[in-house]
């Protein structure tokens, strides 16, 4: 759903493949798609969905070894087709880059494994509700909350260099679900979210001069074992991190232990205050709750709020309650379904345009804005220009400049030449496939 949510947005024609016929009768209700019931992997099938005309395919079953094998017979019925799988398994890691061309797969994604690495770079740098990196880690876009404790509550945009003391762009606010492109005017109010885009040396200073500044966990408690903890354990284990994982299947932890020799695994209902409280939750640095429920999740967290845990990372598998999410003390939420999607949607974008298309996207403010790494080349409009010059198109955002190894937070006077690398921000109603695409007409 959430997939198909996306690349209609993108204004792609779909077609849906599905063997169950009632997931195919809400889709449709729902977006405007041809729908087809039937096997993925079956040539006949694919032949109906007329895979020869098709520019894309995406097998995302829950089934590796079926994704694999539909994305192999697509490619063959169309050498010229494009193929996207999910594999989620770790022992078909190596094998699948190693006989890539043999299924004819042009990209694979792995939710889990993405959502891991997402988890893991939020450990590493505590403070942040969410990361997203551009320009290979020399600029980011962190997202911040506002509480009543803040030092920015009821603090206006144009008096924030006085408080943080170094130059950052606060690129967009969210407010009780609405995501707003601010001016110096704007004030900042308890429960306020906000994007914030700085060259990455500047991202400590901010912390410190707020006093959100801590530790990074050495003693991290894992709430779950399906294959994001396993990813993430994987990780942490590797970085000389602590890790307690609890798992309430005994068989998948005797599985566990023996895939991780150096994390101790304890099978245990994670949603019990008497073994969590057992665990130690109360002296771990981070909380990290990842059971297969994203209700489960919440309760965990929020108990882990009420017992102080310094960091705390919710996963959801659903997005759809967002609002609900942010009026709960859930720390930090990481989606894998947004994830992949998201590396899905980039990767048809530079299809669709290898000539000025984005080299990194990430969805902020869940989903209501998009930033976007642009290359200027020798295509590009206005370089040069003054950006006080410029016909910027409304609701977009020229957040940040590269020159070389260089950062810029623009102000009106700068300008972008070829060889530059742009990071811009818009909102979700304003599509950027290219960098020209950021001008008026």
């Amino acid at each position: 759903m959430t997939l198909t949510k996306k690349l209609l947005a993108e204004g792609h024609d779909l077609t849906v493949i599905d063997i169950k016929q009632h997931i195919l009768d809400i889709i449709v209700e729902r977006f405007d798609v041809m729908a087809l019931e039937g096997n993925c992997a079956s040539m006949d099938v694919l032949a109906q969905a007329d895979i020869k005309n098709a520019d894309l395919f995406i097998a995302v079953t829950g089934l590796d070894e079926i994704n694999l094998l539909s994305c192999m017979t697509a490619h063959k019925m169309n050498p010229e087709l494009h193929t996207i799988a999910r594999i989620r398994n770790p022992e078909y890691s190596n094998q699948v880059y190693e006989m890539r061309d043999i299924f004819g797969l042009s990209m694979t994604v792995n939710p889990e494994r993405q959502a891991a690495i997402e988890i893991d770079r939020l450990l590493k740098y505590p403070g942040f509700v969410k990361r997203d990196t551009f320009a290979k880690g020399r600029v980011e876009i962190v997202e911040l909350r506002v509480d009543d404790e803040s030092k920015l509550c009821n603090v206006s945009l144009m008096n924030l260099g006085d408080i943080i003391k170094c130059k950052v762009l606060v690129c967009a606010v969210s407010r009780n679900g609405s995501v707003v492109t601010p001016d110096g005017n704007f004030v900042l109010q308890s429960g306020d979210r906000l994007f914030v885009t700085a060259p990455a040396n500047n991202l400590a200073t901010l912390l410190r001069n707020l006093g959100l500044l801590k530790h990074k966990a050495k003693n991290v408690l894992l709430c779950g074992g399906g294959r994001v903890s396993f990813y993430l354990a994987q990780l942490l284990e590797k970085s000389g991190v602590n890790v307690q994982l609890i798992e309430n299947n005994r068989a998948r932890c005797i599985d566990l232990a023996n895939q991780l020799p150096g994390v101790n695994v304890i099978q245990g209902d994670a949603s019990s205050t008497f073994v969590l409280d057992q665990e130690g939750i109360g002296s771990c640095d981070a909380l990290v709750s990842m059971t297969g429920l994203d209700e489960m999740n919440m309760i965990i967290s929020i108990y882990g709020q009420k017992c102080k845990v310094p960091q705390i990372i919710t996963k959801v598998d659903h997005t759809d309650n967002s609002s609900i999410q942010d009026s709960l003390p859930l720390g930090s939420v990481v989606c894998p379904k947004e994830l992949c999607c998201n590396n899905i949607v980039r990767y048809m974008r530079a299809m669709q345009n290898k000539t000025g298309a984005a080299l990194t996207v990430h969805a902020i403010a869940d989903g209501q804005a998009e930033a976007l790494e642009f290359f200027v080349d020798e295509q590009t409009l206005h370089c040069g220009e003054p950006l006080k010059q410029l016909k910027i198109r409304k609701n977009v955002l020229i957040a940040c400049i590269m020159h070389g190894m260089q950062t810029i937070i623009p102000n009106g006077d700068s300008t972008f030449v070829r060889g530059n690398r742009i990071i811009v921000v818009s909102s979700q109603n304003v599509m950027i496939h290219q960098i020209n695409d950021i001008f008026e007409a």
